[in-house]
């Protein structure tokens, strides 16, 4: 009897776990089947694809399931372009697209849905559904597609319309809309569909306002030569066999091939970017600076209205011209809470010309809490506030450094049989003989230059007092021991040109793509020494104007950006060797010549 007990409450606790456990599990039950990867299928239209005649505004396509519409200003693209887009919209099974404007006669129209169509549940795409018709008696068939690439780095540039015109003069691209269109893909791949015999010119726009015609400010590529697009009939064999030595049947196959099917277009933005005024700033009483978005082409005037500062103040300029930092000279300027002042200077207008303008600012000193403000004065009573600075000394130097010295504030005055370079010889401190430099007008940034030699170790010593800044403040003693690196911790590389240009730029890239050396080729071969074991890539662009960077195109004189070539495979140096690469760089096509390691597409990048 008990153990019937027993085996009856056993059972029950199976009973009990099997349900908890089939309660916590029901992710792992039937899921219904196989996951739906197929995508929408059309089932008919009206009209028909390929339709002639077409006198309505409506096109309606019914799909073998419901469907939704997935990111449709991205992916629909309407040829000619639409000044009013047309409404879009999934009912179940049916999409439905009603026209907004006037159909143009005897014109050919694709819509290109991209990968806007997905079913309803999954969001499988249709990937790149077109549907053409005709409000003529012929469809226009011939087709032209190429790549878009970022001149300056080769990556595709995606998302971007390309279009072409009848007309050959090229300032019809600022004039009107183009006649047909299309959009590059992930890839930068383009096509153009539906085209009518005839030559046209070709450009690329990065269309900020939908109007289909170039704008300055926007991106843009144009082709150098007119295009004449073209096609063949290519037969392809598919052959049956009936057994390994026996044909069955052979299916002959014609298709159309569309050309030129290899354009290459290189995207760029003009060196005109809208000027403005971004803000201005006072974070310490002594110093107040106002920011623009561009580097300025002409100083602002400042007229001030609350104070005076005639020969009162220092300018600091950053690299590129567009931060602006006064620091003024006089305590009871310094000590007035708000200055106010009229600021003249330039802005682009409405139609990108530069106009002169005047906006009245006031700059304010940032506000403290309370304790901060005391503990200030309390300590400026205590002590007056040493003059900061810093290096760019690290306990291990590169052997091609110079070391660089940045004060806080600008200098009325420095000594500098103050600061001592010296070299440490066993315990011994041995004086050396540097090249002093100073780098910008307000005595803040200075560099010290010494052939260092690989191994050796080095003390920089700076006394006190060696800097005076413009508000009496002086430096604190300060010394600073380091060691240069060892020759065998570095690699170098030559680069030889087998088709050497005189005008040629190498550039040295890491695995980010970004420049870490740039020198002019030489003819021998373009030596690239001290350079850190690890991964790098090889740029090369045509300096056309000798001034040693790369320039952008310019539309109004139809100036192509300078040309740039990629060294096809990744470089690993390793310590301690010397590698030598040949490079033909002609030799490969341009869209090949990007390593896919550093390859991204130019539209996903901060602009």
């Amino acid at each position: 009897m008990k153990n019937k007990i027993d085996i009856g409450h056993f059972i029950v606790i199976l009973l009990i776990m099997s349900f908890v456990y089939s309660c916590a599990n029901r992710g792992s039950g039937p899921t219904g089947g196989p996951k739906d990867e197929t995508p929408p299928k059309v089932t008919k239209s009206n009209p028909v694809n390929g339709s002639l005649n077409f006198a309505k505004k409506e096109i309606q396509v019914e799909f073998d399931e419901n469907i939704s519409l997935d990111k449709l200003t991205e992916n629909v693209v309407i040829s000619p372009p639409q000044q009013r887009n047309p409404d879009i919209r999934a009912q179940g099974k049916r999409l439905i697209v009603r026209f907004d404007e006037e159909l143009k006669e005897n014109t050919t129209y694709t819509v290109n849905f991209g990968n806007a169509i997905v079913d309803l549940n999954e969001k499988n795409p249709l990937e790149n559904y077109r549907f053409a018709f005709s409000t003529g008696s012929k469809i226009d068939t011939l087709s032209i597609s190429g790549f878009l690439v970022n001149a300056e780095d080769l990556n595709p540039a995606s998302g971007i319309i390309v279009g072409i015109y009848a007309e050959h003069d090229d300032s019809v691209f600022t004039k009107k809309p183009f006649l047909r269109i299309g959009k590059t893909d992930e890839m930068g791949y383009f096509v153009i569909d539906n085209i009518k015999e005839g030559t046209y010119r070709i450009f690329a726009l990065g269309d900020n306002n939908r109007d289909y015609y170039f704008q300055t400010g926007e991106g843009l590529a144009m082709y150098d030569s007119l295009i004449t697009p073209t096609f063949e009939m290519v037969e392809h064999r598919d052959t049956i066999w009936a057994d390994s030595l026996t044909i069955d049947t052979i299916h002959i196959h014609r298709h159309a091939h569309f050309y030129p099917n290899d354009i290459v277009l290189r995207y760029f933005k003009e060196n005109k970017v809208r000027q403005y005024f971004i803000k201005s700033e006072r974070t310490q009483p002594e110093k107040f600076t106002l920011y623009f978005n561009t580097t300025l082409a002409e100083l602002p005037k400042i007229e001030p209205l609350n104070f005076e500062w005639e020969d009162k103040y220092i300018l600091q300029r950053n690299n590129t011209l567009d931060t602006l930092s006064y620091w003024l000279t006089d305590s009871i300027t310094w000590k007035t809470d708000t200055l106010r002042m009229a600021m003249t200077y330039f802005k682009t207008d409405s139609i990108f010309q530069l106009e002169q303008t005047t906006d009245t600012i006031n700059v304010v000193t940032r506000k403290t809490n309370a304790r901060a403000r005391t503990t200030r004065k309390n300590n400026e009573k205590d002590k007056k506030q040493a003059l900061s600075f810093k290096t760019n000394i690290k306990p291990t130097f590169e052997v091609y450094d110079p070391i660089i010295i940045q004060v806080s504030e600008p200098l009325i005055d420095y000594d500098i049989s103050k600061i001592k370079l010296n070299e440490k010889v066993d315990t011994i401190l041995k004086p050396l003989v540097y090249e002093w430099q100073q780098i910008d007008s307000t005595k803040m940034i200075f560099s010290m230059s010494y052939k260092w030699e690989p191994e050796k170790s080095y003390t920089l010593e700076i006394d006190s007092a060696a800097f005076t800044s413009i508000y009496n403040k002086s430096n604190d003693e300060n010394k600073s021991p380091f060691k240069v690196r060892s020759l065998d911790e570095y690699s170098e590389i030559k680069i030889v040109l087998t088709d050497y240009d005189s005008r040629a730029v190498i550039q040295i890239l890491d695995a980010k793509d970004k420049v870490v050396r740039t020198k002019n080729a030489e003819s021998g071969g373009t030596l690239f020494q001290h350079l850190k074991p690890t991964d790098y890539y090889v740029r090369m662009f045509i300096d056309e104007n000798g001034n040693g960077k790369w320039d952008t195109g310019e539309f109004s004189t139809r100036r192509q950006p300078e040309e740039v070539y990629y060294y096809p495979h990744k470089l690993t140096l390793k310590a301690n060797f010397e590698f030598t690469e040949i490079w033909n760089h002609k030799e490969m096509p341009l869209l090949e010549q990007k390593p896919l390691e550093i390859l991204q597409d130019v539209s996903k990048k901060k602009k």
